[in-house]
């Protein structure tokens, strides 16, 4: 048996009815919702009555109303306990749409079975080691020196940021940082008419610029706005690279109307034909934002991005910060510090890189007959040029396989009207739901 004489638990004696009704009340909920599970042993009525500051002849009147009613046994010698006839409630199921899906394939998070366990385990082990004890106090908004000083090392090397660690601050996750410079720009903010729906809704107010074959028509940014978002590494989902001439004239534009560009570098690290294209930001580090995450090359688990932002920004974007944002987990920060200068973080985005590509090159090979295929040059997903758009997805979804339409991602006020799916091969599930995937392409071709 359970006893619960050293254990806390918590009764609510508020509500209308005498003292002893109450009590009595929030018995019978903690046993019926399984709070007090059958053949706990509650405490005697003098110790109980002693911790909630009360009568004791009240919590014996209440034990007695109870094992009257078949919720609490009562023997001489062995105390008071829950009966065990006393069933719990069902546990909650999920919903049955969601038992259906066999294979999600759309656009979302990488291989989390992939996540370097081991490496990550050592680096947290080294971090512990190390860390200073004010460490463990409240924290510095702006993130801890230690990640920093390593994000601002990895992201000259391997993205081509122009950046110190006064200038970077840690945030969680993009949605964090966006909800912040929306406070700080002027609406409306110009984004890409292809992307997210959750990223435009996180502004007060967006408009489309148009996206080609060489990324954002940055040529068309309107002189009366002064901010705009771009993904120039690799467009999502359309997948091209921002052309040299385009990445000039963003810039161009910021410094004409003393704006400021967002670059979303979300999976710049994941090329496969050529090297990374390297940062927007290098062209002009005060007239952009880098914006980088952990979660495409680690997991989003981790909550963990972070800017580097123009000097004029610092101060302002950490204001906010400080009011509307928790900090992030100290032991998180510490750990992807190691993790960055250990050299663990390249390796394990080399092997990601190997396996995405060999994942990419079958999607390629199995949906040839089907579709033609575009945006593969990087990321972990790639979009299938088809007219069968909403035949795909329903049939796909009959099968058990989840798809990300390509209209879904389409800003509400574009005229564009190109159709295809926009396929993971990122998701865990990739491997296994190929071949299905390949019969429901041909069965709508």
């Amino acid at each position: 048996m359970e006893s619960w004489a050293n254990l806390d638990f918590h009764l609510d004696l508020s509500g209308p009815g005498g003292l002893r009704h109450r009590l009595t009340a929030s018995l019978r909920e903690a046993v019926r919702s399984a709070r007090l599970p059958p053949g706990t042993r509650l405490p005697a009525s003098r110790s109980l009555a002693l911790d909630l500051g009360i009568a004791r002849n009240t919590v014996a009147e209440a034990y007695a109303e109870l094992v009257a009613e078949g919720w609490l046994t009562a023997r001489q010698g062995s105390g008071t306990v829950v009966a065990q006839r006393v069933e719990p409630p069902p546990p909650v199921t999920r919903r049955a749409v969601d038992a259906e899906v066999r294979f999600d394939l759309r656009v979302s998070t990488p291989d989390v079975t992939e996540f370097p366990r081991a490496e990550w385990i050592r680096s947290t082990r080294r971090a512990l080691t190390a860390a200073p004890s004010e460490a463990f106090g409240p924290g510095d908004p702006q993130g801890r020196i230690e990640l920093r000083t390593a994000l601002a090392e990895y992201l000259a090397r391997a993205r081509g940021v122009r950046a110190d660690p006064e200038r970077i601050v840690v945030c969680s996750g993009f949605g964090g940082a966006v909800q912040m410079f929306d406070r700080l720009l002027t609406p409306p903010v110009v984004v890409e008419e292809y992307g997210l729906g959750f990223h435009r809704s996180m502004w007060t107010s967006t408009v489309p610029l148009a996206v080609d074959d060489h990324g954002a028509n940055t040529e068309q940014l309107p002189d009366n706005l002064r901010a705009c978002v771009l993904t120039p590494a690799h467009q999502f989902p359309l997948g091209g690279p921002l052309h040299p001439r385009r990445r000039a004239s963003a810039v161009e534009w910021a410094r004409r109307v003393d704006g400021l560009v967002l670059e979303d570098d979300y999976d710049g690290e994941f090329r496969y034909d050529r090297q990374p294209v390297g940062a927007v930001q290098g062209l002009d580090p005060e007239h952009v934002v880098y914006l980088g995450t952990s979660s495409k090359a680690l997991s989003p688990a981790l909550r963990i991005a972070w800017m580097v932002l123009p000097d004029r920004f610092v101060d302002p974007v950490l204001a906010l910060k400080t009011a509307r944002e928790q900090h992030i987990s100290m032991l998180d920060q510490l750990t992807l510090a190691d993790f960055l200068e250990s050299g663990a973080y390249d390796s394990h985005v080399r092997r990601m890189r190997s396996k995405y590509q060999r994942r990419r090159d079958r999607l390629v090979e199995a949906v040839s007959p089907y579709a033609s295929v575009s945006g593969i040059a990087a990321g972990m997903h790639a979009v299938l040029d088809t007219p069968h758009e909403a035949e795909i997805v329903r049939t796909a979804r009959e099968r058990g396989i989840e798809l990300s339409p390509l209209s879904w991602f389409r800003h509400e006020l574009s005229d564009d009207d190109r159709t295809g799916i926009v396929v993971s091969f990122g998701a865990p599930a990739f491997a296994r739901a190929l071949p299905l995937f390949t019969e429901v392409l041909a069965a709508c071709h």
